[in-house]
């Protein structure tokens, strides 16, 4: 397995051509790039797998999102990525896994995505909707999760996912 390393800033054209080459260039038409725009991703949680020449194979980023009226900070997960290549051979899970322990770390409580129940699920994450949160465009309903990252997070938390507060949308 190949090593699991912070993002530099250099890494970011390799990426966008993961994310390219994994998701195609119309990805950034989709809702949570929305929630994306004008708003830097948390550099503390933003991690890649590098090959043995430095190529990225692997990238995972998290963006600062509020929810609801009362603006209840949480983190959004994604994207994530592997290679074609390399995929099913652990490195996004193992992505997940320690971007996921380092958000607790961090002092982070809530973590939303969207992405394939049977993927997420594992990790803890359960509908998003159920539990009475909304996104701001078309999501297909079972693809948004949540996860508590602290105990007794989701408490009272509920409404619409936006961006954070201006004073919070920059990059950490």
């Amino acid at each position: 397995m190949f090593p699991i390393l912070p993002e530099r800033p250099t890494d970011a054209a390799q990426i966008d051509t993961l994310l390219d080459l994994t998701f195609g260039s119309e990805r950034t038409k989709k809702t949570v790039y929305r929630l994306r725009e004008n708003v830097g991703h948390l550099k503390p949680l933003a991690f890649v797998v590098r090959d043995e020449d430095g190529v990225v194979l692997g990238s995972i980023r998290y963006w600062p999102v509020a929810i609801g009226e009362q603006a209840s900070p949480a983190i959004m997960l994604g994207p994530v990525a592997v290679h074609p290549d390399y995929q099913g051979q652990g490195i996004g899970r193992a992505l997940i896994r320690h971007s996921l322990y380092a958000a607790t770390r961090l002092g982070h409580r809530l973590c939303i995505l969207v992405g394939d129940k049977p993927y997420y699920e594992p990790f803890g994450f359960v509908n998003a909707a159920d539990r009475g949160m909304e996104m701001p465009g078309w999501v297909e309903r079972e693809r948004f999760q949540v996860m508590e990252l602290a105990a007794g997070a989701l408490k009272d938390v509920s409404g619409m996912v936006g961006k954070p507060p201006r004073g919070k949308r920059k990059a950490a």
